[in-house]
């Protein structure tokens, strides 16, 4: 198979507020209300956790069909420590992103533990958001001006 391109692209509601849209779909990105935010829908690093286990959960559900054993409910709890003080400008002694991420999975199944281990060495190795987190991925960012040309 080639390579897949996915892209979202949208345009501030506010200062807080990100409405974006990636194929049929509408994504709204808020901040709380502690944050300045309107509270109207997840932040971004939420995003960034809610990507992160509904990866978790295809992968696994993927993987677990290969190992030929299946999974009857898959419980994920991730969550992400990070200190706001850079994105808010405050300080630069700490770094903007998380500073450590952990999830957490429950799977109800009659699989062994030793097929369970072997089940996250293999959803790990295979999660591209995963691997997205844990290695660098080259990010370009860019500026256009956009000019307003006046109609005479």
């Amino acid at each position: 198979m080639s390579d897949l391109k996915f892209s979202v692209i949208g345009e501030s509601a506010s200062a807080t507020k990100f409405i974006g849209k990636t194929r049929q779909f509408t994504l709204v990105v808020d901040e709380p209300e502690a944050l300045g935010g309107t509270d109207d829908d997840a932040n971004p690093v939420e995003y960034i956790l809610a990507g992160f286990a509904g990866c978790i959960n295809v992968i696994g559900q993927l993987v677990a069909k290969e190992l030929g054993f299946k999974i009857n409910n898959l419980k994920i709890e991730v969550s992400g420590e990070l200190n706001p003080n850079r994105f808010l400008g405050s300080s630069n002694n700490e770094r903007a992103g998380f500073k450590f991420i952990e999830i957490n999975l429950i799977p109800e199944t009659n699989a062994s533990i030793e097929t369970l281990t072997k089940w996250l060495q293999v959803v790990e190795e295979r999660c591209p958001v995963r691997d997205n987190l844990y290695n660098k991925t080259p990010v370009k960012i860019a500026v256009e001006k956009e000019y307003n040309v006046s109609q005479n």
